[in-house]
């Protein structure tokens, strides 16, 4: 199965509105039945990125479609949402890291089937910054980012940095790297691009690393929270937090040489004519269309091949239906995440058919 790229044009105008309530969701209460005409209460948990997409879809699906489906996610970031899927303490995980390695031999240890894990949407991390007194839009080269987050660049007029954005007069001001403190699917979709790109990257990919400087915030939350609180601060967040808190993005350099506009359109080209596995644990680290954005990625939601209670999972597989469907992907486009195109909804929609439920 080969990935087609499409082109989404998204608007910012109800962004704030779908974003009023990302951060961790309340557990459904275990004295709601599911069943009766009553409450479905559906749990799931994990990656902060998609977060504010997330809130916005369940929030709509209970308000428009069906009021008796309350879908409460819990933006704990992807490794601990991994851990409560491999659990079973919720009803759905949420991670932008294939599941692998330890945490899919744990998973294997406790059920008698593979994980199912279900790419619904794309998105694409972006280097987020504060500096006051410029205005004009930055760009970086590859050399200078690499730099710039190896700890090789730590002053903002640098002669490198300076060398990107010519007329630009930076302040002499520490460039103070911002990053993820807990295990992170934005993490290991960015470190894999670092690690691929950078000659000298000392730490690796992964959802957790040993970084070579800077300060850590929890989650895509606290990384926003703490490059807008610091000076100097330069850090890497989903465009749509970058969006919430009106903080400038940098455009940064592709495999192609060329500095594309970090929206969509773009970074759905990062998958352009990739082999989808079986598994759909589709990574481009390094994307080569020349106008695709360069750190883009898969967010895949993880659901059991077998569920006992047979009207929640009917309830969950509609929710899902519906968030690939017209309606939800309208909703993603509007918020700056990249919608799956028809030839992979075919194949998820087989998959979600599959599953075995009561």
């Amino acid at each position: 199965m080969v990935f087609k790229g499409r082109v989404f044009l998204g608007a910012l105008a109800a962004l704030t509105a779908g974003l009023t309530a990302c951060g961790p969701g309340e557990p459904p209460d275990p004295n709601q039945a599911a069943g009766g005409g009553g409450t479905i209460a559906i749990s799931g948990a994990g990656a902060t990125f998609p977060a504010p997409l997330f809130q916005r879809w369940f929030d709509t699906y209970n308000r428009e479609v069906d009021s008796r489906v309350q879908v409460s996610y819990q933006s704990v970031g992807s490794g601990a949402g991994l851990e409560q899927y491999i659990n079973g303490t919720v009803d759905f995980g949420a991670s932008e890291a294939p599941m692998q390695g330890d945490r899919l031999e744990s998973f294997r240890e406790r059920f008698p089937f593979e994980p199912l894990q279900l790419p619904l949407v794309g998105g694409y991390v972006v280097f987020a910054y504060n500096l006051p007194g410029v205005d004009e839009e930055l760009q970086f080269s590859r050399d200078t980012y690499c730099g710039m987050v190896g700890g090789t660049i730590t002053n903002w007029n640098d002669p490198a940095i300076a060398g990107d954005n010519p007329g630009v007069d930076f302040p002499d001001l520490p460039v103070t790297w911002v990053h993820r403190s807990d295990g992170s699917g934005t993490t290991f979709v960015f470190t894999n691009h670092m690690d691929t790109i950078c000659p000298d990257w000392p730490a690796g990919a992964g959802t957790s690393v040993d970084w070579p400087v800077g300060i850590g915030g929890q989650g895509n939350e606290g990384v926003a929270a703490a490059i807008s609180q610091n000076e100097g601060a330069l850090g890497y967040v989903s465009y749509a937090f970058a969006q919430l808190n009106e903080i400038p993005v940098a455009r940064i350099e592709n495999a192609a040489g060329n500095f594309p506009d970090p929206l969509p359109a773009n970074a759905s080209l990062a998958f352009e004519g990739e082999d989808i596995p079986e598994d759909f644990a589709l990574l481009v680290p390094d994307p080569q269309h020349p106008d695709a954005y360069p750190i883009s990625g898969l967010v895949w939601v993880l659901v059991y091949r077998e569920y006992d209670d047979a009207e929640k999972w009917e309830a969950l597989k509609e929710v899902f239906e519906w968030a690939i469907g017209p309606e939800g992907q309208a909703i993603t486009e509007e918020l700056f995440y990249v919608p799956m195109p028809a030839s992979l909804i075919e194949r998820i929609q087989e998959e979600l058919d599959a599953v075995n439920a009561g």
